[in-house]
């Protein structure tokens, strides 16, 4: 799973192949698929690794400031620095993982930790508003900047204004 991911960063995901990762891990293609079914299941499994380190960064952001709204900054600020920090596990995580399930009992335990620490982070400022909603707009929001900044549909320049609107308006 590192050699995918590393080589994903690299040269993005059309680069990795099971052929390509068998040879970079010195070992043979039969050996790598009695792990994995084949590249989309290494895809997934980098995915969930992901989540679980995007849950530990909403988390270590949500714990290490005072107040709910700072947390609710601390977070949005920690969610866009991890999608620009790991691209090409972002981009496994809600582009090429299809088959993962979201938003059900059956997801994956990273997949909820990493809902469970935004919606910690969101709750408290929630006010009358649902926080299973409030979070996954939250969650809608901050992906939404994230995907459009990166594939420059955004203008330049702006993107600490538009990430002090998501939080001011997140935060009602």
């Amino acid at each position: 799973m590192r050699t995918a991911r590393e080589l994903a960063e690299a040269e993005g995901w059309a680069a990795v192949t099971t052929r390509r990762l068998a040879d970079l891990i010195e070992y043979s293609q039969p050996v790598l698929y009695s792990h994995f079914a084949g590249k989309d299941a290494i895809v997934a499994a980098v995915a969930v690794e992901g989540f679980a380190e995007l849950a530990d960064a909403v988390d270590r952001a949500r714990t290490a400031v005072g107040s709910p709204p700072d947390a609710v900054h601390a977070v949005a600020e920690a969610y866009v620095d991890f999608a620009e920090t790991n691209p090409a596990v972002y981009d496994a995580m809600f582009s090429r993982a299809a088959g993962l399930p979201f938003a059900r009992p059956d997801a994956p335990v990273p997949l909820r930790d990493a809902f469970a620490g935004l919606r910690a982070t969101v709750a408290p400022v929630a006010g009358t508003r649902d926080p299973d909603v409030l979070t996954e707009v939250a969650w809608g929001a901050l992906h939404g900047l994230v995907t459009l900044e990166r594939d420059g549909r955004l203008s330049d320049g702006n993107h600490a204004g538009r990430l002090a609107t998501t939080v001011a308006l997140l935060l009602g």
